[in-house]
């Protein structure tokens, strides 16, 4: 109940503030004690640009699930070159769980269930992701309402309860146009895969281009539907509930 309290009045106190002004008021409210989720997606360049001028002392980190494209890690690069005055730290998976699962499961486990495909992002996102959190009390993503149907709802300040954080969604009610008219007045690089019909981008085995007409995450797990496309670090209780 005390949770929720706070996220009412967090909610409350940004409820007339631009995506800019959420950044600064989470700095101020969580001094020290949080920190940025960074996939490399076009959200998360823009909040890392915001970051860098708005509140350099929030330190940013990526996963690296081992089977990402090399498009990533050069933009990741080149990121860190750019924004040299914020903290990028790396998170990998454990290597003893990465061996075990693919010496039982096979090196393309997830294609044939929702059950290993989970698994797998498990060891590669969800673990990694509760070590990068250990010690601070908020993170920040780049998650926005349209992006899709498990993420209609979100607010711009949420209860993590799956890792008992606060979590702080800077861009919640922008649109992909906005998204793009930042990148272009702030000249913010992005992954060269966007250019190709790569709308969102995760481990390679698991990102394609879109088709013309498609959802923005119809490339992400293409042969799952839609309600099952989250990889654990996302999940959304309240759209889950709201489905039953």
């Amino acid at each position: 109940m005390e949770q929720q309290q706070k996220i009412i009045e967090l909610n409350e106190a940004v409820k007339n503030l631009n995506a800019e002004k959420v950044i600064e008021f989470t700095a101020k409210e969580f001094p020290g004690r949080i920190t940025f989720a960074s996939s490399l997606g076009e959200e998360d360049q823009v909040i890392t640009d915001m970051l860098s001028r708005l509140a350099p002392l929030i330190s940013v980190f990526t996963l690296d699930t081992g089977r990402l494209y090399q498009e990533t890690y050069d933009l990741l690069a080149k990121t860190q070159k750019k924004y040299h005055n914020l903290r990028f730290q790396v998170y990998f998976p454990e290597a003893n769980a990465v061996e075990n699962m693919v010496q039982s499961k096979g090196i393309n486990l997830f294609y044939e269930s929702v059950e290993n495909r989970k698994l797998c992002c498990g060891i590669r996102k969800v673990e990694p992701l509760k070590r990068a959190l250990a010690g601070v009390d908020a993170w920040i993503v780049g998650l926005r309402k349209d992006q899709a149907v498990t993420r209609g709802n979100i607010q711009i300040f949420e209860w993590d309860e799956a890792n008992h954080k606060i979590k702080v969604n800077p861009l919640a009610d922008w649109t992909l146009d906005q998204v793009r008219m930042y990148i272009k007045e702030h000249n913010v690089d992005v992954n060269p895969l966007h250019e190709k019909g790569f709308m969102s981008i995760g481990c390679a085995p698991c990102t394609r281009a879109i088709k013309p007409g498609e959802d923005i995450r119809a490339g992400r797990w293409w042969w799952e539907a839609p309600e099952q496309k989250e990889c654990g670090l996302h999940n959304n209780p309240k759209w889950a509930k709201n489905r039953k």
